[in-house]
């Protein structure tokens, strides 16, 4: 992806701005599917063909990650040891997530749909994420 492109979708030429306006992309879209997780975990664990303890407790785990991202993405200048954590975190789970799809879940068509339709925009804001920190530790 080039730096025009990366610039592009950040709306700004600041790496660190665009670092941090990702990691609030990303803290706001977890935190809201975790809370939706947790709210709705009986009707989602049946359209999704998932276990509701399992959405119950991803849940809780997806809000208090999202509002880790939250406080990263907050800082003037997120530290990068935090970043790299999210970035590795986030390909984890899109792995995970088409893991489980082989080896532990047998969803619905839904769930067919719902769960690599997030692992790719799980790994979609760790790539942007990882090419905004780069940008940003590139000598000028």
């Amino acid at each position: 992806m080039s730096a025009t492109l990366l610039t592009g979708i950040a709306r700004t030429t600041v790496p660190q701005t665009a670092l941090r306006r990702f990691l609030a992309l990303d803290a706001v879209v977890t935190t809201a599917n975790g809370l939706a997780y947790v709210a709705f975990s009986a009707p989602l664990s049946r359209l999704l063909g998932v276990g509701q303890e399992l959405l119950l407790g991803l849940g809780v785990f997806l809000a208090a990650y999202g509002a880790g991202v939250a406080w990263l993405a907050s800082r003037r200048r997120p530290p990068v040891l935090g970043v790299r954590l999210v970035i590795e975190g986030n390909y984890a789970w899109a792995a995970l997530s088409l893991l489980s799809l082989a080896l532990w879940f047998e969803p619905t068509t839904a769930g067919l749909l719902w769960i690599p339709a997030q692992a790719l925009t799980v790994a979609g804001f760790a790539l942007l994420q990882q090419l905004a920190l780069r940008a940003g530790s590139a000598p000028e």
